[in-house]
């Protein structure tokens, strides 16, 4: 044994990308992708990626350069995920909204892809600070002048950068997120398994492809042979015509998604179960009751853009790591040991293993703040169960301190979500003199609730709460606003709700 050294034969570099091109092979005719009435099969998907691929190449995309995609989740952007990395080991796939925030914190993109169906091209008048791009084509265009024999560029080692991903931009400004070829493949088999998706199973585009970078499905459908519906734009009645005439059995989205389907006019019980998995804060119990009742299984876990990785099952508690993670534990953030498991003691969620990012993009800074003692800092505050289970929170800069307590935004919110009226609810920390913070509502109401009785005031909204937390924890502040701003991904976009808070604080001392 101690004579046995490494032999090329099992050393090959660890990449997703080669998923498509098994199931080309074993998915053959099946399909691949369903967009309104066009319908690809595997075979012809892998063909398409790499003809876009070997068009790519020619016109000058190498391993390192950027390519920024602007697109919604049609199957041009299914097919980037594969074509960009096949030429391009740093491609970063963003949504128009975002987009302007990047590219002076990235590298300055060699491309610009901008799609809308049917065309690639560099925009008459791009968007602030993206440069316009050398190449103007439509992509069926640009795709027919590609090699359906090219031969795609494997990555020289398993760690080599993969994709750019950007952070949400729900409590700060997005950050690059760099992720290699081994994580995203453990997280791509490691999800499949985790959240039991079977083979040739149908999965609905709800969530955009471009997050979806990190929850790792656009390559995972390709590795069961799973069916694609893609969906140009999330609306919920075309979301339940799609469930129905193509059997889907699996799709993904934020909370936000959960209370828009289980809310909508359209929301009927299912003819058959469709497994939905929800990330991130936890879905406010009034919308995940909701939602269940409609025949959906709900799965949350808990994911982030610097690990790509879930972890599910309970629903009030998200469970245990995963089996793409060497560690997952709640310490005290000051001295980094282990807080007691009782389900009560708070610290920061922490872990390690094969599917964390290689670090944060031209932001060393960043990147040491939270990788420390070989563990990544989430950010998150949670309590670990005594069976193991652990249990998020809040966000670390979502607590609000008032008066030496500290108290979750997300209790806070749950109680708003289970009022008649209230449609969204967040809750963020207001500057104040005496306690330091106190709690400050944001809602939108349901409409057709200004009359009937309801009650509809921020007064109401106070009593409600009064009557069902404890005093320190009720909303000192509710401002009823039409929509609460959201990042592209339809997440809550709190530190603005924050800085509006903040202004709120400043006009009132100033009285």
């Amino acid at each position: 044994m101690d004579q046995l050294k490494p032999n090329p034969a099992n050393s090959c570099p660890l990449t997703p990308l080669g998923f498509i091109e098994r199931a080309a092979t074993a998915y053959d005719d099946c399909p691949s992708i369903i967009y309104n009435d066009t319908t690809y099969t595997w075979s012809q998907t892998y063909r398409r990626c790499l003809q876009l691929a070997s068009s790519l190449f020619s016109f000058g995309i190498n391993p390192g350069h950027v390519v920024s995609v602007i697109a919604p989740k049609i199957p041009a952007m299914y097919e980037l995920h594969f074509a960009l990395v096949f030429v391009d080991h740093l491609s970063s796939s963003l949504l128009l909204e975002a987009v302007s925030l990047f590219p002076p914190h990235s590298k300055t993109p060699k491309l610009v892809l901008i799609t809308d169906d049917k065309e690639i091209s560099s925009s008459s008048s791009p968007p602030p600070r993206i440069p316009p791009a050398d190449f103007v084509d439509t992509y069926e265009n640009m795709l027919a002048k590609g090699d359906p024999q090219f031969s795609w560029v494997r990555p020289k080692s398993d760690l080599d950068p993969m994709v750019l991903n950007y952070t949400s931009g729900t409590t700060s400004a997005p950050k690059g997120v760099v992720q290699c070829h081994k994580a995203l493949f453990i997280i791509a088999v490691d999800s499949l398994i985790d959240w039991s998706v079977p083979k040739q199973s149908v999965l609905l585009w709800t969530l955009p492809m471009f997050h979806n970078n990190g929850w790792s499905f656009t390559w995972g459908a390709a590795a069961v042979g799973a069916t694609n519906v893609c969906l140009r734009k999330f609306d919920a009645p075309t979301v339940f015509a799609l469930i129905r005439k193509h059997g889907v059995t699996h799709m993904c989205g934020a909370p936000i998604v959960l209370n828009l389907l289980s809310s909508s006019p359209e929301a009927k019980p299912l003819d058959r179960p469709v497994h939905i998995l929800t990330a991130g804060s936890p879905p406010p119990a009034p919308v995940l009751l909701r939602t269940e009742s409609l025949g959906f299984i709900v799965s949350h876990g808990y994911g982030i853009t610097e690990d790509c990785c879930e972890r599910a099952r309970l629903k009030a508690r998200q469970g245990v790591r995963t089996i793409g993670l060497t560690e997952v534990d709640i310490v005290d953030p000051k001295t980094g040991l282990s807080v007691k498991r009782d389900g009560l003691t708070r610290g920061e969620i922490v872990m390690r293993g094969g599917s964390l990012m290689l670090g944060y993009l031209k932001d060393p800074e960043a990147t040491s703040k939270c990788m420390k003692d070989g563990r990544y800092y989430t950010g998150d505050v949670g309590v670990m169960h005594p069976d193991g289970y652990l249990e998020i929170k809040d966000r670390s800069k979502d607590v609000i301190i008032s008066g030496g307590e500290n108290i979750s935004s997300a209790e806070i919110e749950s109680v708003l979500y289970s009022h008649p009226v209230v449609n969204e609810a967040a809750v963020v920390g207001r500057p104040d003199p005496f306690w330091q913070e106190i709690p400050c509502a944001f809602v939108s109401l349901k409409t057709g609730t200004d009359s009937g009785g309801m009650m509809t005031t921020e007064k109401d909204i106070i009593q409600y709460c009064r009557a069902r937390i404890p005093r320190y924890m009720v909303p000192k502040t509710v401002v009823i606003i039409d929509e609460l701003p959201k990042t592209a991904t339809r997440k809550v976009q709190k530190y603005v709700l924050r800085d509006i808070a903040n202004s709120m604080s400043m006009s009132h001392s100033r009285m």
